[in-house]
Order: C-alpha cells, then structure tokens, then sequence
C-alpha cells in the first residue's frame, strides 16, 4: 500500500523539505517576511495568544466543515490564496497546485506574478474553481485588458490586491541574488549547484521546453520589455491607486469581485461601497510592512463592520487547522492560505500541496471533536478566549 503521507505529518515538515530541496535564494523568497521579520512572526504570535474554549459531551460523530462561498457548497474552509512563485518552485507548478485544490473540492487563486499562462492553467487544472488575483498596473487600460482576459478565460472570481503601492523592502532578496526572468550570477549558480533536485527538475525542464520561465500573465509590452530583476521587484507597481480604481473594476468584471490586502475595518466598508462582494484582511503574509498589526486582530471588528453585507476572509500566518478554527469563530467566512500549499508544492508538487491540504483538513476535523462542535457553521466566539490584556 502506497504511503501519501510523503513523510510529512505536519505543515513545519513540509516547510522542511522544500527548505532542502530549494535554492536558498527562492525558499527565502517564499519563506520570509520584510527587513526583520517582524510582522512574520508577529502573524504566529497572534494566533497563538488565541485560546480555544472547548465544550464536552457534545455529539460530534456527524462533524461537517462545508461551508458556502457565493452560493456554491465545498467541504472544506479554506481557500488557496495567491503564491506568485509556485512555477519556480515546482515544474509548472501552478497546474500542479490548481489539480489539489480541484481534487479537494476548494478554489484555487492564480497569481498575476505565475509563469504559467492563465488559460494554460484553466484548461490543465483539473476543472475546479478557479480565481484570479489582480494587480493594477500604471497604465490602467493595460490592467483592464487582463481583467477582460481573465473574463473570457472562465475564472469565476477576481482578487484585486489593493496592498502594495510600492515593492517593499526584503533586504535578503538582494543578498541572495536570485532574479525573474533567472539569471545566472556566481552568486545564483552556486545556490543551484547545490540543489541539483531543483535544477534538473525544474529549471532544465523549462530550458527544455517553453525556456526561461518569465510572467507569463503579464501584457505583451511588459513582459517583452521587462529585465532580469531581483525577485518580487519586477512587478510594476502604483502608487497612485484610489478606491476610484476599485469601482473601476467592478464596472468591467462581472462576477464575485474580491479586495484583498485590508487591515482596518473602515477600508472594508470602503470596499464594500465600491461593490466589492468579499474582502480578504491580509499584511500579505508579513512582506510589506515590517511592524503591521497580524489580520486576526481586526477580524473581530471589521466582521462587526461589514460581515453582514459581504463575506470576510483572512489570511497569513495560518499552518494548523487550530488556527483556522480560531479565525472561523472569530468570523471569517474561509480562510486564505499561502506558504503552507506552496511548501507541499515545492516538495513533490501536485502530491505535496494534497498532502498539505490534507494536513489542514484532518486537523481541522480533530479540532472540531475536541472542542465539541459538530459543524463549523456553528463556531463563534464562544469557543475563543482573545488574549487578555496585560
């Protein structure tokens, strides 16, 4: 009999053994937060001041985490977030990712930043729900030309991330000197040396076939003009966004309308103003601002603020089903997840990334009994104990 477990028991393994098999340069990328990791570790440390309060004697044979995002069933509540870098961690890895979360029954949100073209991914997926996420560029017909392509590519929902003005400051990226579009620099080639796995299965395999990976989603005119650039430092930036922009894309996109990236409760009303049907609270995994406050300390409020008009979604910091469980009772609707999909991609791809949402769900399936609720619909905040104040 087969073992699927790949070894992995918990999120930390898999982090560690895509931490063996990537570069340095790409696993930092994907790994850590800003300038001092604050905000990174300030994510971890937030969930775990929350205490669960479980009860006893309850029956909890028939336990159900189905939930109902815009009008559709799925039997689990998280949805994967957007990871720019999956094609560089695994062989078109995108496809591999969007596979697990097809087969898993939840959606699959592809980055603007992946090196696997949208309509590539759409057609080799696997046929589940697929999201796009969204960066306004600049040049704003630019940008509303891709969200017509995303529009006749089939997505059924669109992520506008409304968080990164400008590219921030992640020091080690520059140290590391890994690039996109790759390029070897002594530096770079003696990290891939090191990492013949990663080397031949990955970076031969696109010289092979379709070349250097590049941003494949990214406008012809960008793309044929863009140079090798530190890694995250190559998308364009706008620091010139309003919530006019927000309203602007929802004149032109037709179905569910994401924004993602909030950490005040007032912006999510903003959000929803501008017809936004959900909103994503997020400090983008702790990479922008290095002293952010962590998304699940304004769940409560903001779920205060607009949770009866629009779903509220969270994000960053999320590896155990604990944590999830945490966030659900405090409000969310489903929680997004990043780096724990992306580490079991980059250890054996499509297999890797069930693994970790297998993980999540058995965990979420145990936590539920030990607390004893029987249906994730039914968590509230009668089962957490917020931090108490010092």
């Amino acid at each position: 009999m087969s073992d699927n477990t790949l070894g992995a028991y918990n999120i930390a393994d898999l982090r560690e053994m895509a931490r063996r098999r990537l570069p340095k340069g790409i696993f930092e990328f994907i790994d850590r937060g800003n300038e001092d990791d604050i905000a990174l570790r300030n994510n971890r440390a937030a969930l775990d001041r929350i205490k669960l309060k479980p009860r006893t004697l309850v029956d909890v044979s028939k336990r159900s985490q189905e939930i109902t995002l815009f009008g559709k069933r799925q039997p689990m509540p998280i949805v994967i977030g957007p990871t720019g870098t999956t094609g560089q961690v695994w062989y078109r890895g995108e496809i591999a990712l969007a596979r697990a979360a097809a087969a898993a029954g939840i959606p699959f949100t592809l980055a603007t930043g992946s090196t696997t073209a949208l309509e590539q991914v759409i057609e080799q997926g696997g046929g589940g729900r697929m999201w796009f996420q969204l960066y306004i560029w600049p040049e704003r017909s630019v940008a509303y030309e891709m969200v017509e392509r995303v529009r006749k590519a089939g997505f059924e929902a669109l992520v506008v991330t409304i968080d990164s003005p400008v590219s921030p400051n992640r020091e080690f990226n520059l140290r590391n000197g890994f690039t996109l579009p790759f390029k070897f620099t002594p530096r770079s080639t003696t990290d891939v040396l090191m990492h013949p796995r990663w080397l031949f299965g990955v970076i031969a395999r696109y010289l092979l076939t379709t070349g250097m990976p590049r941003y494949e989603n990214y406008p012809g005119e960008i793309k044929s003009n863009m140079t090798a650039q530190p890694m995250g430092r190559s998308m364009p930036k706008n620091d010139s966004l309003t919530w006019d922009d927000l309203r602007a894309v929802r004149k032109i996109w037709p179905r569910t309308l994401i924004a993602k990236g909030i950490l005040d409760a007032r912006d999510a009303v903003l959000a929803a103003d501008c017809g936004a049907d959900g909103v994503v609270l997020s400090n983008h995994g702790g990479i922008l601002v290095d002293s952010a406050i962590a998304p699940i300390d304004v769940l409560e409020e903001t779920v205060d603020a607009v949770g009866k008009r629009i779903p509220v979604f969270i994000d960053s910091g999320y590896r155990r089903g604990s944590d999830i469980i945490k966030a659900l009772a405090l409000g969310a609707k489903a929680v997004f997840i990043g780096r724990p999909t992306l580490y079991g991609t980059a250890a054996a791809g499509q297999v890797g990334a069930a693994r970790a949402i297998t993980i999540l769900r058995d965990e979420i399936d145990r936590v539920l009994a030990l607390i004893g609720c029987p249906d994730v619909a039914a968590l509230n905040r009668e089962y957490v104990v917020p931090p108490r104040p010092h």
